[in-house]
């Protein structure tokens, strides 16, 4: 198995303050916005970009949670093992308001399509956005795209595209690992 650094610490902060900022243009104050991380990866990258709009942009009172997808996706029932739910912690109604989607990479689309509806429990939001760090576009099941992405990346089927956050991996940076036997 081989891998290659595709963002380092440095990289990866310049991304997050270019998203936090496209945000900012786009939702202002956020007093009708809503941002909610897939769990798990899409939770690390959530965390990042409210820490960001609240020191620098001095957003007060940001909307944010956490959205588990587990038992919406299409394949949970194909795993041999039984599959581990993580929490959902949204506090609020997603009713009228505008939602982004937060999520660390982009592969098929499927997991965007299960957030979808798992995000109905909610509310019916007025309009849905999707951010993601990683946009992988050349893997894509469903016609899905974000509307704000950090950085696309050309990637085969035999290669992985691995997020680490120095909360959960003890370093900040984005990996391509191939794997040699495929």
């Amino acid at each position: 198995m081989s891998q290659k650094l595709l963002l380092d610490a440095a990289a990866l902060d310049i991304i997050l303050h270019r998203l936090a900022c496209q945000l900012v243009e786009n939702h202002t104050t956020f007093e009708n916005t809503a941002l909610v991380g897939l769990q798990p990866r899409g939770g690390f990258l959530l965390n990042r970009l409210a820490q960001i709009l609240n020191t620098n942009y001095k957003i007060k009172n940001l909307k944010t949670g956490l959205l588990d997808i587990t038992f919406y996706r299409d394949d949970f029932r194909r795993n041999e093992e039984p599959l581990k739910a993580n929490s959902t912690e949204i506090d609020f109604l997603v009713e009228n308001k505008r939602v982004v989607i937060v999520d660390d990479v982009l592969y098929t689309g499927r997991s965007i399509r299960a957030a979808l509806t798992a995000l109905q429990s909610f509310g019916r939001p007025d309009t849905i956005e999707l951010l993601t760090l990683i946009d992988r576009r050349f893997s894509r099941h469903l016609p899905i795209q974000p509307d704000y992405n950090g950085r696309q990346v050309d990637a085969i089927n035999n290669q992985k595209v691995k997020v680490l956050w120095k909360e959960n991996g003890g370093e900040d940076a984005v990996y391509l690992i191939k794997n040699e036997d495929q």
